[in-house]
């Protein structure tokens, strides 16, 4: 057996293990419906523990990829080609509580506190010069350093623009495609990014979601340049999309001209015990743009968001909207800036998703 785990690595090993089988089931060493190799060969071929290799498998039922069944063993459910799906996954998605997306996450209000005051202190007048149009490089370089550690996306500082929460992004990410594009919206979807594209004169078109993501027929028919996605949890459907899923959303994208706008609302406190697959990470093509605020996992009065741009589209945004000044305070900034370098920030992500797995395992 080819697989192998290098123990000098950082990452752990049943990552490692997950990562090669995956590798394998995308290019379709493992075609769907097959059956994987049982945990204890791959404890004995690998040299790890059956623990190590029920973990690894953990991770691709958990993501879409394996499918377990009761005394049968581990089998592919991931379809490179995800054609039109059965009548039994187009059920109805039900949607959570409308106040979910703008409730509070509990941040320690007493490590907000002390990075103010280290900010205060140690920066002085400072935080009342303005901000660079993009925002605060080091906030900016800290960004880019949590989203390598957490998301697997590794970018530069310049690739990273800060603005006043995702509305505000919304409507940079239109003035820099081009309001003559057509637009594709999930069904249902958050209404305030159907009513930014609208107010700014873009064309949207409602794709109905399935119990998996966006319906297959719906997505192939679209006329739309620009599909904007929430992968990880839509809102107010609380759908997730499959790993098939997310595969196809790149697959209709590889058309020139196409885009695809990842808005990765809540996925920091995903279950998984490694981070979520972002759209952005996934693809080569360099036309995904991320976007993501600190309403959800600091506060909702923290009106701070960041979108991540692919290196082909800075240009065009310079010409095109980098004369925008950037609408969060200096303050404000330097003081997410120190959450993330002090550690505070990923402690109290890492809190919320042990209290959850908790909350789940005693249902």
């Amino acid at each position: 057996m080819k697989y192998r785990v290098d123990p000098t690595l950082s990452k752990r090993a049943y990552v490692q293990l997950y990562e090669a089988l995956r590798e394998d089931i995308v290019e379709g060493s493992f075609p769907y419906g097959a059956r994987l190799p049982s945990k204890r060969l791959l404890s004995e071929e690998v040299g790890i523990s059956v623990v190590t290799a029920e973990h690894a498998y953990a991770l691709l039922c958990e993501e879409g990829y394996a499918q377990a069944r009761e005394r049968s063993g581990y089998f592919v459910s991931f379809r490179k080609e995800d054609g039109f799906l059965h009548p039994e996954v187009l059920s109805a998605v039900r949607p959570f509580p409308a106040e979910k997306r703008e409730e509070a996450s509990q941040f320690p209000f007493s490590a907000y506190a002390k990075a103010t005051r280290k900010v205060l202190l140690d920066q002085g007048e400072r935080i009342l010069v303005k901000s660079p149009g993009k925002g605060d490089e080091s906030f900016r370089r800290a960004l880019c350093g949590y989203l390598a550690r957490s998301r697997g996306i590794y970018v530069l500082p310049d690739q990273i623009v800060v603005g006043s929460g995702a509305e505000y992004l919304y409507g940079l990410i239109l003035l820099l495609l081009g309001k003559e594009k057509k637009f594709a919206l999930e069904d249902p979807s958050y209404e305030k990014i159907w009513q930014v594209y609208r107010a700014q004169g873009a064309s949207c078109e409602y794709l109905p979601l399935t119990s998996c993501g966006i319906e297959s027929r719906a997505l192939k028919e679209s006329g739309a340049d620009v599909l904007h996605l929430t992968p990880y949890r839509s809102y107010p459907s609380g759908v997730t999309a499959t790993a098939s899923k997310k595969r196809e959303y790149l697959r209709w994208a590889e058309r020139d001209g196409r885009y695809l706008v990842e808005d990765d609302f809540e996925s920091e406190f995903t279950l998984s015990r490694k981070p979520e697959d972002t759209l952005f990470a996934m693809t080569k093509r360099e036309n995904v743009i991320y976007v993501n605020t600190f309403s959800k996992t600091v506060s909702p009065s923290i009106r701070v968001g960041y979108m991540v741009l692919p290196r082909r589209l800075l240009p065009a945004f310079e010409e095109k909207v980098g004369f925008y000044s950037c609408t969060v305070p200096l303050l404000e900034q330097m003081i997410l800036k120190e959450l993330i370098a002090g550690g505070d920030f990923e402690r109290h992500i890492n809190r919320v998703r042990r209290a959850l797995r908790r909350e789940k395992e005693n249902v």
